[in-house]
């Protein structure tokens, strides 16, 4: 380790492993998903200190940074993760032979068939679903509770845990450092949130962290959306 951290971050890291401690106490078919960005990496350390084989599901789009996937091997040879590399049922050429460029187009449907739908297929097998979603990252998540009931399209209910719902960007940045957690080199380069290469450039508006993220289209793929 290090750094030792601020007092009020050491509570709140202890209070979010007092959090899942308690959340996890005895459940069954729990997984983690990860984009391999910084609050992902900070909440799958925490989760593997009650689980270290948890399921770390990560959507394969077709799309991502060589940069991102290159990072989320090393860390997963690294942390001798559990890693499961989500799929689309049809690959990029296929989608793009038979719909064209979607992530152009029409980028609420490629997000569907590419990370929404695949996700949603593959929950279906568990009854706890840890995100590193927070609060501070978009206005959209800004009522976002650290425990919630989540309905896939199936009918089927998770219990949905965010453990880090009240943190902030300096936090994890501060947890990451002093555990020693290298973090996804593209951060390094002025990017603030990553997701597929064509839909993430530099933000645009230095106090929005995300509005690098689909042209500023959108704020969501999707998939932190109850099923209708």
């Amino acid at each position: 380790m290090s750094t030792t951290l601020p007092v009020e971050i050491q509570e709140r890291a202890a209070a979010a492993r007092d959090f899942l401690r308690e959340r996890l106490a005895g459940a069954q078919n729990v997984c983690v998903t990860s984009s391999f960005q910084a609050e992902d990496m900070v909440v799958v350390h925490l989760v593997r200190e009650l689980l270290p084989r948890v399921p770390v599901l990560f959507l394969e789009t077709g799309y991502h940074f060589a940069d991102t996937l290159a990072y989320r091997d090393r860390m997963a040879a690294a942390w001798n993760l559990n890693l499961i590399n989500v799929l689309p049922e049809i690959t990029v050429a296929e989608q793009e032979s038979q719909f064209g460029i979607l992530n152009k187009t029409a980028p609420d449907r490629c997000c569907a068939l590419r990370k929404v739908e695949p996700l949603f297929r593959a929950l279906g097998v568990y009854r706890v679903w840890i995100t590193g979603l927070r609060r501070q990252q978009s206005k959209s998540r800004a009522n976002l509770q650290a425990a919630e009931s989540f309905t896939l399209p199936t009918g089927r209910t998770l219990v949905k845990l965010s453990p880090l719902a009240e943190w902030t960007t300096r936090d994890v940045w501060l947890y990451a450092q002093q555990h020693n957690i290298p973090l996804l080199p593209l951060y390094d380069k002025g990017y603030t949130s990553i997701g597929c290469e064509p839909c993430t450039s530099l933000p645009f508006d230095p106090n929005d962290p995300r509005s690098g993220r689909w042209s500023g289209r959108k704020l969501e793929c999707g998939i932190h959306i109850q099923a209708s």
